[in-house]
Parts: structure tokens; sequence; C-alpha cells
């Protein structure tokens, strides 16, 4: 092609090459002129010219490749959501197709990504329809073995595209490209592991659409995977048949590579190919063992490099551990597999005894959970992805499939891995510890199926006394050589703690109080709190009262120094530490303004926030647990509407002396706040409002309310701020929380609420005001969402105050759930009609007449559009209460007989597509269809289906 480089070209060379100038005002003056040049008519097809042109420097090709993937997807197609005006004219999309084709066999490998991306992004849209000549051009670069270049581009741009390939493509691309695929992959003499590789990317990704497919093209797709599976299997046995080398990380990606197609074809073939399964068995169990032992020292020992956190030029990374996780993945695959499980129930032992193994800590996992407790928390509690976590689904499995074989497997590989740990430690090494912890970790990740087990008679050791051997044998072992086998022995008895003897559990419960206040390394308080919140609810409570208040100092303490995820763990522990019944009156005054603080700090983190918020709730409300006992089930049921559950006093008084006198301030002059505090002090005083008295109420099952007079206390101070929040406020999060603040006020107050104030008139329009706003039809929905919950409390209690107004009520209603968009709002504004039904009852004909009566544009009325509406999200209604009031109110409106009812017609079931799979394009042309069902019969429906879910919660 032409170099030559035109007036036009040499301006947009210019300003390509500012947008790297390091002075800011050139940067951004030349990112401006760019985008105004974007909306010109040929600006794709010049940036096309400098990406194509090889005599360019190498970056401003580049960054020219990168702006023309991003002027693709604004400007290319118009009815695409990221479109931009202007459409690229059809002459100018000629151009630069030709050109990015032509580019695509460039020596610069970054070069060649940006452009096979652009290529992609194009095809998207233009392919096969528009670009029929895209394939055969692809098809025949990665045949022609003088142009490695080319085959490099035409895979990276295979590659992009199979991703997007649907059910229509694949099948006819499948039989053409796989043997071209089957070439490279099979000719290491001509081909790189990374053009090797690349070619198996794209066998993984046309293999899983054909999987996808056989769904619904059984017969098809198997006569297409016929042929040409022993073919792969033998590609994939003897790429696999090498052991896996030490630092060489092509080699670890060809290897993900072959793991990932396996498993696809094990996924979605399994007949298929379990006659040629054994073919691959030899050679996995190869890599498996080899595979450790280079994790080991890459890895495990530090002594070699593991590649972490290295990526190749397409951002696929290249480590040890990634290579691993796959591995896992994939013998996952195989142990679920019914007919691929019995492969390898004879050797399930090896397998089980390796895999813990893999599960030693890290030498990086040593150094960053010693330098940072919260990565170690984080990652403890979060199961973060890793070999660890990857090696304890597949024991799990092990366990899950193969039965008592598979718990004799765990049981049989804890036990030599113990001993080998032990005489690693006589032998005088200094790691024989992580082999101790690997054990434990994986027991504790399998304590719920090991416990089930050995209820069931399948565990041949009494597996508190393995237990009990295994955690007592390092009892006086240096706490601060080994902090990480000390955490895992605290977490492991919290797990196991019902078959552990009483003896050795006082004795860990003890060391776990104690540990707290010690100085120790984090990890082990870590493993201690674990223990603390198992172990303290069934703790002889009068044998560690003396030790309680230490704990408490010692739990505070600590709320001083942590931060992120260890402060959610010491706020769980301190949870559990009251829930179990410690807390007594003379603690509260050392606890609470520390917790307050905690809060007050942290109250822009919802996290965090929220955690202390549950403390400061089993702080205020401490059930007595006889009186629940004494309540039936009878009780329950029974339509009592004050039926009480006894509580005590708890600490609510001394809690809202303290909480009151610093959040009024606050709410009174929100506009002065940082971000966050107005909506956190709104939480805490909704947390204060509920607090303490447990009652049963019919309508709401259990909820909560503050004795009287803190209620009173919290109006005096808060009632009217709480109210110009709602009326004012822009905030999201501040109108949420005041919301759900008012209502709670409503909840526990009841009139009250209104004499309070000393203008009741003045009262109730204020609060009609805050409804009024909250039932905006212009207003977001994400800051009404709980305006549903707000209005029941409002009809609920001030019956007779709202009885005046539930004609513009309903109306309003009606106008809101026209425009709220979000789900929740919807559902929440449903069960308010709900309730309107049942409260009508036994007049709900005139409730009926009243939604005829008023007006809805597209519908006949009002009535009909709140049936269409509520018949079509009624399965998306959620909670048991919800279902049962929004479907006892249906049944109620179709029991009137209204001649109405017969009337309409509302949405029924989807229409099933007979096209195959739905791609975005074929959604465009085609959306959902459904049925059309009279309202009646569609009611009789929800109420079946509802019958049936009540069957299912009572079973």
């Amino acid at each position: 092609m032409s170099t030559t480089v035109d007036q036009d070209q040499q301006w947009l060379l210019k300003c390509l090459s500012a947008t790297l100038d390091p002075n800011q005002e050139v940067r951004s003056f030349a990112e401006a002129s760019l985008n105004q040049a974007s909306l010109q008519p040929g600006f794709g097809a010049a940036l096309s010219k400098v990406a194509a042109n090889r005599e360019l420097p190498y970056g401003l090709r580049q960054l020219a490749a990168v702006l023309l993937k991003h002027f693709i997807k604004k400007h290319w197609q118009e009815d695409d959501e990221s479109f931009e005006h202007p459409v690229v004219s059809s002459e100018e999309k000629e151009v630069i197709r030709r050109l990015l084709l032509s580019s695509l066999d460039d020596s610069h490998r970054k070069i060649c990504t940006a452009i096979s991306m652009a290529v992609a992004s194009v095809a998207i849209y233009d392919w096969p329809e528009d670009w029929p000549d895209l394939l055969p051009i692809l098809l025949k670069l990665i045949t022609d073995q003088t142009n490695m270049n080319g085959v490099h581009g035409a895979l990276r741009c295979l590659a992009l595209l199979s991703g997007d390939l649907d059910d229509t493509m694949v099948p006819k691309l499948v039989p053409v490209l796989f043997p071209s695929l089957h070439t490279i992959v099979s000719s290491p003499q001509t081909y790189d592991k990374y053009l090797r590789t690349k070619a198996l990317s794209i066998v993984y990704s046309c293999t899983s659409m054909l999987g996808v497919m056989s769904g619904v093209y059984k017969l098809e797709m198997h006569a297409l995977m016929v042929p040409m599976l022993k073919p792969w299997m033998d590609q994939f046995s003897g790429i696999l048949e090498h052991p896996v080398q030490p630092e060489d990380p092509d080699d670890w990606g060809i290897k993900i590579e072959v793991l990932r197609c396996l498993n696809q074809f094990v996924q979605n073939f399994p007949t298929l190919t379990e006659s040629e399964f054994m073919v691959v068995m030899g050679p996995l169990w190869q890599t498996f063992v080899s595979s450790l032992r280079v994790y080991i020292r890459s890895s495990i020992e530090g002594t070699e490099d593991p590649y972490a956190g290295r990526y190749d030029s397409d951002g696929a990374e290249k480590s040890i551990d990634s290579f691993v996780i796959q591995l896992f993945e994939f013998l996952l695959t195989i142990v679920g597999s019914a007919k691929l499980v019995k492969v390898v129930v004879s050797n399930v032992r090896e397998l089980v005894y390796h895999t813990i193994a893999f599960l030693q800590m890290t030498e990086q996992q040593v150094h960053t959970w010693s330098m940072d407790a919260n990565q170690f928390v984080a990652d403890e509690d979060d199961s973060t992805y890793s070999c660890r976590v990857s090696g304890a689904l597949l024991l799990e499995e092990v366990v899950t499939s193969c039965g008592k074989d598979g718990i004799d497997a765990i049981v049989d590989a804890a036990s030599k891995r113990f001993d080998e740990s032990q005489q690693e430690k006589a032998a005088g090494s200094v790691v024989w510890w992580r082999m101790r912890e690997a054990t434990l970790f994986a027991l504790a990740s399998l304590s719920e199926q090991l416990l089930e087990a050995e209820a069931s008679g399948l565990v041949r050791v009494s597996l508190g006394k393995f237990l009990e051997q295994m955690i007592t044998e390092d009892i006086g072992t240096g706490v601060h050589q080994y902090p990480f086998l000390y955490a895992r022995i605290f977490a492991s008895v919290a797990k196991f703690s019902s078959v552990i003897s009483s003896g050795v559990l006082e004795h860990f419960l003890y060391a776990a109080i104690t540990t707290i206040g010690m100085d120790v390394p984090p990890p082990v308080k870590v493993g201690a709190c674990q223990a603390l919140s198992q172990l303290l609810p069934e703790a002889n409570k009068g044998i560690i009262e003396p030790q309680m208040m230490g704990l408490f100092s010692s739990l505070t303490d600590l709320l001083h120094q942590a931060s992120d995820e260890t402060l959610h763990l010491i706020l769980e522990t301190l949870q559990a530490v009251i829930k179990a019944g410690f807390l007594t009156a003379l603690m509260e005054p050392i606890l609470s303004p520390v917790i307050l603080n905690t809060w007050a700090l942290h109250v822009s983190d919802p996290f965090i926030s929220i955690d202390v918020i549950e403390v400061l709730e089993v702080m205020t409300c401490l059930i007595d647990r006889k009186s629940i006992l004494h309540i039936s089930y009878s009780d329950l049921a029974c339509n009592e509407p004050d039926l009480a559950i006894k509580c005590s006093p708890g600490c609510i008084h001394p809690l809202a002396s303290r909480i009151l006198p610093y959040i009024g301030p606050i709410l009174n002059k929100p506009q002065q706040q940082p971000d966050g505090l107005v909506a956190g002090s709104l939480d805490l005083l909704t947390m204060l409002l509920k607090a303490s008295n447990t009652r049963h109420d019919v309508c709401h099952s259990i909820v909560q309310n503050a004795p009287s007079d803190v209620i009173k206390a919290a109006y005096d101070v808060c009632f009217d701020a709480v109210i110009q929040i709602i009326l004012k406020s822009e905030d999201h999060s501040e109108m949420q929380n005041a919301t759900e603040c008012l209502a709670s006020f409503i909840s526990g107050a009841r009139q009250d609420v209104l004499a309070w104030g000393g203008n009741s008139g003045f009262t109730m329009r204020s609060l009609l005001d805050a409804a009024s706003r909250l039932l905006d039809p212009d207003m977001e929905g994400s800051g009404s969402l709980f305006v549903g919950t707000y209005i029941l409390q409002l009809i609920l209690h001030l019956p007779s105050q709202m009885a005046q107004h539930i004609q513009d009520l309903v109306v309003a209603l009606v106008i809101r759930l026209r425009s709220a968009q979000i789900a929740g709002l919807r559902n929440s504004l449903l069960l308010i009609f709900a309730r309107l039904v049942h409260i009508s009852a036994p007049n709900v004909e005139q409730f009926i007449n009243l939604l005829i009566s008023i007006p809805a544009e597209g519908y006949d009325n009002s009535f009909a559009y709140v049936m269409s509406e509520w018949t079509k999200q009624h399965g998306e209604i959620l909670g048991a209460y919800a279902i049962k009031i929004t479907t006892t109110a249906l049944a109620l409106l179709l029991s009137t007989r209204h001649p109405e009812l017969a009337k309409i017609n509302v949405q029924g079931h989807l229409i099933k597509s007979d096209t195959g799979i739905i791609t975005r394009s074929k959604a465009k042309l085609a959306p959902d269809q459904w049925t059309v069902l009279p309202l009646p019969a569609k009611v009789l429906k929800i109420y079946v289906l509802s019958k049936y879910f009540w069957a299912d919660i009572v079973c």
C-alpha cells in the first residue's frame, strides 16, 4: 500500500503525538481535538491508514489502532447501545475493513493484537452478511506457514471472534476450522507454544458453544464431534505426557488450554468422551504429580520463579498458580461426573494425599498475611480464589461423589500427612508446620461432611479423638514461631467442637480468651476470635464468668487497633459474646463508648457501620430464652395482635442517653455534615426505635419497638429533623434511611406520634407531605425505595386519620407504580395495594370500584392497569409474608365476582422459541412473546402455585 502521508494525516499524527506529551495542557488540547475530529467524515479511515502504515513510529500506530477500536464501538452501528452520531458511511467502512485485514500480519505483537480487536469489533456488526470474505482470509492466513506473523494475527482475531459466535455460525465453521487448528497444535516443530496455545483457545470457545447447542441439537452436535474427538484427545494426551517444567510459563500456558478444552469435552459430551478418556488419564496423572513438585519449589518454598501476577501480551495470566487452579477445576469435573468418577475411585487415596500437599501456605501468602492481618481475614472469610480453595473444593467433591471411599481416603491421607509433619519436626525442619496446617485446613474445610459421616457411621475412626491428637500435639509449641498453625488449630477446634471432649474444649476456650489479651501475632488472635464465636454460646457460664470482664476489655482494646477486615471479625466476636449472655450492666459503660466511637469513625463504611449497629442491637435487647421456650406454635398462630415475648431491659436506656445527644445536632443540620454521617445517624436512630421490646403481631410476624419513653425522647430530639430530611434531601441513602426511620416512629408510637407534637393536625400534614414527596413520580426510585413500608405503617397505625385520604393515596400509588423502574419499589407498592384490599374486606367491591373510577393511560381504568402489573410482577415478590399477603388479596378480589374481572386480560406464560440459541442479534429481531390469559384464570394459577409454595415451607 502507499505510505504517502497527506496533510490530514500529518495533522492526525501531530495530535496523536501530542496526546503522549508530558504537559497536561498539551495532552488535554490534543484529546479534545481528536474528539472533535471523530465527528467528521473520514476520521476512522484516517486512523486505519496510520495503524496500517508500517513506516510510522510503533507507538503512534498502536495508539491509532486502539482509538480506532473505540471509534468503531461508538459510530459503526446505529441501533447499538453505545452508538453516538454520526454513523460511519458505507464507503468508509469498506476502506477500514480492507486496511484492517491487510495489517493482521504486522510484526509487532501489540499492534497485531490492537488490529485484531478492531477487526473483532467490526465483525460483531458486519460478519458474515456485510463482510463475507473475513473468514476465508483468516483461514488462508492461519494455513500459510511462510508468514508466521499472519498466523499470529489470524489466530488472535479468531480467538476474539470465537467468543461471539452463535449457533448458526459454529456448526459451519468447526468442520472447516478445526483441521487447520489441529495442524497447528500437532506441529510443535513449526509453530511455537504461543501459537499452539492460541489455537487451543479457539477450540475451547467453539467447543463451549457446541456444548450449549447440544442441549437442543444433541444428535447433530454428537455427529459433528465424533470424527474429531479421537484426534484431539490424542493431541491432549501428547501435550500432557511431558512433565510440567519449572520456570516455563509457556509450558504452563499450553497445558492450561488443554485442560480447559478437556473440561469442555467432559462436561458437554460425557458419553462420547468416556470411550476415549483413558488415553489422557496416564498423562493427566503425570501432569498432576509433576506440577506438585514444581508448585512446591516455586510457590510454597519460593525457591523458583512462580511468575505470579505476570501476563502475556494478550492479557492472560501465566503463573504456576493459575495452572494448578485449572488443573483442580478439571479434576473437579472428572470426580463430579457419574460416568468418569469410577476411573479415579481406585486411585482416590493418592489423589487426596497429593491434594493436601497443594493446600500448604505459599511463601507469598506467609509474607502477605504476616504483614497484613486484614488480608489474612479477608482471604479466610471470602474464600479468595486460590490453589488452597480449589484444592478444598476438589476434596469436597471427592467426599460427595465417592462416599465412604472418599471419607476413608480423607482420613488416611490426613493421618499420613500428620505423621510426615511429625517426622519433619523431629528432623529439625523449619517448615514442618506447613503440612500440619494444610492437613487441618483440609479437615476443617470438610467439617460438615465429616461430622455427618460420623453421625451416619461412615467414619471408621473416632473423629473427635483423631482431631484431639492433632490439635493437642502442638500445645506449648512457640506461638510466635508458628502463628498460622496456632490460628488453624483454633479455627479447627471451632469447626469440630461437637465431637471434641469438654476438657479439651475448655482448655482451648481459656486459651482463646487469654490469647485475645496477649502480645501475639495477629493471625493467632484471628483464630482465637473464630474459636470464641463458636465455643462461648455452649460454654459453662459459671466457670468462665470471671474471665468475661477481661475479655470485653481485650476486645475493646482491639477495636482501637483494628481496621477493615479485622474490625469486622472483632465486632462479630463481640456480638457472639453478648448473645451468649455475658454482658452485664457493669460492662455497658466500658463497652458502649468504644462501640459508638467505632461507629463514628467508620460511619461512611456501610459494611462496618452495619456490624456496629448489629452489636448495639444485641446490647439493647437480650431476649429471655425461657420466655421463648414457653410460647407454643398455637400462640404464634393466634390472632392476638400484641402477644409479648418478654425481654430483659438490656442497655437501651443508657445507650439512648449516649446516642440521642450526639445524633440530634447532626440530623437537625444535615447540610453541614460530611458524606455518610446523616444516613448513618438515621440508621442508628432506627436501631434505637426498634430495640428492646419484641412483640408478635399477626400482620408483621415478629416486630420490635423501643420502650415508649425512649421513643418519646427520640421524638423530641429528631422527629421534625427526619421529616425535613425526607422533604428536602437529594441524597438517596438519606432518603431511604429517613423513610425507614419515620416508619419506625409510627410503628412504635402509633397514635402518640400525633399527640406528642402538641398540634396533631400539623403533624399529620407533615406525615402526608413526606408520603407525597416519596410518591412523586419524578423522584428516582432509589430514593423512594422504602415508601411502601412507611405507608403501610400509616395505614395500620393511623387508620382513622388515613381513611379520608385513601382515594388520593390510591391515585398517587397508581401514578408512582407507572413511573417505578426498580423491582423492589414496584413490589413494595403492590404490597400496599394488597394491604388495602385486606383492609377493605368485607367491602372489597368498593375498593375495586375506586380503582375503576381512576383513569389510566393505555388501559380501561386503573383497576385493569394494577391487575396487569400485579399478576405480571407477582413471581418477583420476595418473602413468605409478602407472598401470602398478595396472594390472599388476589383471592379476595376474585371472590367478589365483580363484573370487571372478566373484562381484563393479563400476561400469561412465555412462549418458548424453537430457533435454538438466542443471540443478541436474534433477541433484537424477535423479542420475548407471551400468551394472554383472562385475569381470573391467572389469579387461580397464582393461587395454586402459592399453595405448592406453602406446602414446601411446611415440609
